[in-house]
């Protein structure tokens, strides 16, 4: 039989046990060093790449990321690693 637990449960969970949110919900962990070098886990794949633009899907919607000369450092499974001059980071409306 599978529990029900109240929406929220989760994220009250993280808090009271000191692990990360991202951790327990698979929302996405995006760290910028400066404007060159970005590292983002938990996507659920790339939609498009181009010296100029990133777009990965994550539980949250898509996630756009813009600027220059773009190089992926590292694709896991999981995580990406991308270093170039970045502009923007926003997340857009799926289709």
């Amino acid at each position: 039989m599978k529990i029900k637990r109240p929406a929220g449960f989760k994220k009250w969970f993280s808090e009271v046990s000191d692990i990360p949110e991202d951790i327990i919900t698979g929302v996405p962990r995006i760290t910028l060093i400066g404007r060159s070098r970005l590292s983002i886990e938990n996507h659920q794949g790339i939609i498009a790449f181009s010296e100029n633009e990133l777009i990965l899907a994550t539980q949250l919607g898509n996630l756009r990321v813009t600027g220059e000369s773009f190089v992926l450092e590292a694709i896991l499974e999981k995580e990406i690693n991308l270093e170039g001059l970045i502009t923007g980071i926003s997340f857009i409306a799926g289709d």
